[in-house]
């Protein structure tokens, strides 16, 4: 194992900063709210408009639902700290109880014949960090925490198709949730709709909203799209990888992409974040490519999460690991592919010391665990780091050809669908055809 020497300073530092924004958005939060998953979420349809000068939001939002059993005597949404003005079910209004950042509704006010119910949340308030705001470049989007801007179910396991329609001044740009679905102008206003079709866990809704110019490129059938403050011509070399990391990604997965568009926006903001066929990176990324073109890791993790994240997700906040180590090791192994095994190396030594520190403060955790109410720096660092190294070394414990077939047939068999640990124990150990127990229980399970 390699160990960081001072010519590597600099790209600890660059890798570290990379995620660390990222990190703290993660959620704090336990499992599910709703952990007896007493209604399946099946569809949103939502209206939000943000205002740019007060930093809040209203909107309205849809929910279409069925009650998992007829034993279901309750169930819960999130709202974060929104202001809820009504709640309807068809035209009957629906009595509710705040709880925290949650909303109580008892299934006896409800139509007891009917097992799939529509539930419609008229709201407004302020979101805080979930909505990072620039109101002097009218410029916003959204960051992990659905529920805070959204009236939902935002729960990684309950996955749900969603129709998002973003109303802003005219003359702003909008990326959002899936694919662009049409522009309306009502009172000097766009409202611009998205539509995603593929069932996606909540935490992939949002959007983007600001002035930016923007470039055009095609990788196969999938337009790619580039949005920031930069020109034309700047843009296409800041993402100039993304056709080439799609093409590495889907060969690595075995899925192609599911969309006919990705976008990747540079904001204003620090903090960077993968959404259901489009992200959010950060401000300064473009400058940091544009001098050193090799630092494409954010961009990689970003991508790599319509696959591993978006796609093939973790059922609870304690399997996390499956997403983010997941995308941080892939990430690096895009730029084995594309730039060498030296750069992987580099990238692999910066985990293992990210994690390493961790273990030099006595915290450090098996991936999987279960106590997400309120995860610390390390916890997050963990999921990320600890990841992608454990990952790492799996890959040197298989070799090649079998790691990389595991990997495949894993991501082929749940794409789409939720993920715990054992699920991914389970292929790479029917891949190799021998136990991974003493692997699993040294490096990933809780004891």
């Amino acid at each position: 194992m390699y160990h960081l020497t001072e010519d590597r300073v600099s790209i600890f530092r660059v890798l570290i900063t990379v995620f660390v924004t990222h990190l703290f958005f993660l959620p704090a939060r336990s499992q599910p709210t709703d952990s007896l998953s007493a209604i399946d979420v099946i569809r949103y349809t939502a209206q939000v408009e943000p205002d740019f000068p007060s930093k809040s939001i209203s909107g309205k939002v849809t929910i279409h639902f069925a009650f998992v059993t007829n034993d279901v005597s309750e169930f819960k949404l999130d709202c974060g700290n929104l202001i809820i003005d009504s709640v309807r079910s068809g035209i009957h209004s629906v009595p509710f109880k705040r709880s925290g950042g949650t909303i109580l509704f008892l299934r006896k006010d409800f139509d007891q014949k009917k097992q799939q119910q529509t539930l419609e949340v008229t709201y407004h308030g302020k979101p805080g960090w979930a909505i990072q705001f620039f109101p002097e470049k009218e410029e916003a989007y959204t960051v992990f925490s659905t529920g805070r801007w959204l009236v939902c179910k935002d729960s990684p396991l309950d996955k749900a198709s969603v129709e998002l329609q973003i109303k802003v001044p005219e003359g702003l740009e909008v990326v959002s949730v899936g694919v662009p679905a049409g522009k309306q102008t009502v009172d000097s206003k766009v409202i611009h709709t998205w539509i995603e079709q593929r069932s996606v866990p909540t935490y992939t809704f949002g959007f983007v909203a600001g002035r930016f110019n923007q470039a055009i490129d095609k990788y196969r059938n999938t337009e790619l799209r580039y949005s920031g403050h930069y020109s034309e011509s700047e843009l296409k070399r800041i993402f100039a990888e993304t056709g080439a990391m799609m093409e590495f990604f889907e060969n690595r997965s075995g899925i192609r992409y599911p969309r006919s568009v990705y976008t990747q926006v540079e904001s204003m903001g620090s903090a960077s974040q993968e959404m259901s066929g489009f992200c959010v990176v950060r401000n300064g990324y473009g400058k940091q490519v544009l001098a050193t073109p090799m630092d494409i890791n954010l961009a990689a993790h970003e991508l790599a999460h319509q696959w591993w994240g978006n796609e093939v997700t973790c059922s609870g906040w304690g399997h996390f690991w499956l997403n983010e180590g997941f995308a941080v090791f892939m990430s690096s192994a895009f730029k084995e592919h594309r730039f060498g095994r030296e750069e992987y190396l580099k990238d692999i030594d910066v985990y293992f010391n990210a994690y390493q520190k961790v273990v030099s403060q006595g915290k450090d955790k098996a991936l999987a665990f279960m106590d997400w109410s309120n995860p610390t720096a390390e916890d997050r660092s963990l999921v990320y780091y600890k990841g992608a190294y454990v990952l790492h070394m799996l890959r040197e414990e298989l070799g090649d050809e079998l790691f990389w077939e595991g990997i495949k047939q894993y991501t082929s068999l749940y794409f789409g669908k939720s993920v715990k640990t054992k699920n991914f124990q389970d292929v790479m150990e029917k891949v190799c055809k021998r136990s991974l127990e003493p692997f699993f229980s040294a490096w990933v399970n809780a004891k």
